[in-house]
């Protein structure tokens, strides 16, 4: 018991308990605590892209050989959408045999636009393929880290890490410089994410107090269906593609537990990037691997987004009674595959990519979104859980391709024959985010 309420695990699990209970039983003082969540999701925020750019410039330039970086960038976007694709078709699939928007009859007339004009005005750069491009590139280096848009500055970290490579011996001081500002941020997150269960009290106890705790368990049957649609896909595509790598999806599930917690409560991925990658490397994976397939998929790998894409769009099209031909049904998974990409840091990001595909979708009404707004917190949990573990996935499956992956130690790590440990021998207590290559030699 004492292990348990020293844990990160632990702490973490009382906190989603407390939380429910405020706002069960002090509904408004669950909502006052709101500042909480959204501070702890803010101080992540704050360090995200520099980690970002760290991790790319350095992976890149530990990596040495730029025909393997592109190798594995080029291996990376293939799965990433044929994993997608799946996505999308599973997301459809199940909304068209489950109808879970049929007998709604509403009348689009008769909803109120007002609600959607933010989520429009970001959807305009999205509906195709020119206005993704140019979303993508930034006006200026610092405006990517100002804004915090992960994409832009992905774009410019890859930029940045190939230009070091080719330098040779003349970059190794810079290469060496960013590597030591990694670990520094490594330290600032590990400072940070020792307030998760603070965040997780404070997110828990709002939603709870708004939408009361009945909202917890009688949702409508769109976000069961959503649920269902990320189980299936878990289970069955992740589940058989990490079958055929050799290893157990629930093993990997269960390994990363604590990550899986602090995403269920903030309904935020980016609140444990660090971690993921810390413990991939645990795993084996090698960190320049690590460094390039995460931050990449962070972007480019949304499968819960994907899901949500086609389900909700259907979803809107059964509500309004608007029929779909098969022509329509293609449409809207060629749309999303491009639609879903780039996602990451865009306010309301679900709706504003809903709005740019439903934009491209003339046939479907795009006020049917002012339908899926009061749910859209509760389906962006399993969104977050879902992208979070389909990017863990990823990079076991390119790091299997590119034989950067220590098998044996991989198995050790998930059978829990070699447990996790953060803190290197000259860390200090706590410190949650220590160098991986430092921990390897202390075992």
């Amino acid at each position: 018991m004492p292990r348990f309420l020293n844990s990160l695990f632990g702490r973490v699990v009382i906190a989603l308990v407390v939380g429910i209970g405020l706002g069960a039983f002090f509904p408004h003082f669950g909502e006052s605590l709101r500042p909480f969540g959204d501070g702890f999701l803010k101080l992540i925020n704050m360090v995200i892209a520099p980690i970002v750019f760290c991790i790319v410039v350095s992976g890149m330039a530990s990596a040495g050989d730029l025909k393997k970086v592109g190798r594995v960038g080029v291996k990376s976007i293939v799965y990433f959408e044929l994993i997608t694709t799946f996505a999308l078709v599973i997301g459809a699939g199940l909304a068209y045999f489950t109808q879970p928007g049929a007998g709604m009859n509403v009348d689009v007339h008769s909803l109120d636009a007002s609600a959607l004009t933010t989520y429009t005005e970001h959807a305009k750069s999205l509906k195709d393929t020119a206005g993704f491009i140019l979303k993508i590139i930034p006006h200026t280096v610092f405006d990517a880290f100002a804004r915090g848009d992960i994409l832009q500055v992905l774009v410019f970290s890859v930029l940045f890490g190939a230009a070091l490579s080719l330098l040779g011996e003349k970059g190794k001081p810079v290469a060496s410089l960013i590597d030591s500002l990694a670990h520094v941020f490594f330290r600032v997150m590990g400072f940070i994410i020792k307030l998760a269960p603070l965040g997780v009290l404070g997110a828990v106890a709002f939603t709870t107090g708004k939408y009361g705790v009945g909202s917890l368990k009688q949702l409508s049957l769109l976000v069961l269906v959503f649920y269902a649609s990320c189980v299936v896909f878990v289970v069955g595509v992740l589940g058989i593609v990490m079958r055929l790598a050799g290893f157990s999806i629930f093993k990997f599930v269960r390994y990363f537990r604590e990550e899986l917690l602090i995403v269920l409560g903030t309904a935020s991925s980016d609140a444990v990037l660090p971690q993921i990658m810390r413990k991939l490397e645990w795993m084996g994976i090698k960190d320049s691997t690590v460094g390039l397939v995460i931050p990449t998929g962070y972007s480019f790998n949304l499968d819960g987004f994907s899901i949500y894409l086609t389900l909700a769009v259907l979803f809107i099209a059964q509500a309004t009674n608007t029929p779909l031909s098969m022509h329509d049904l293609i449409l809207v998974v060629l749309v999303s595959l491009l639609t879903s990409k780039g996602a990451h840091g865009i306010p309301g990001s679900a709706i504003v990519i809903l709005a740019a595909t439903l934009t491209a979708i003339p046939a479907i009404p795009l006020l049917g979104l002012v339908l899926i707004l009061p749910v859209d917190w509760f389906v962006g949990i399993a969104r977050a859980v879902t992208n979070l573990l389909g990017n863990c996935v990823a990079t076991v499956i390119i790091s299997s391709w590119e034989k950067d992956i220590d098998r044996a130690r991989a198995h050790r790590v998930l059978n829990g024959e070699l447990a996790y440990e953060p803190v290197a021998p000259a860390a200090t207590d706590g410190d949650v985010l220590a160098s991986p290559q430092l921990a390897r030699k202390a075992v």
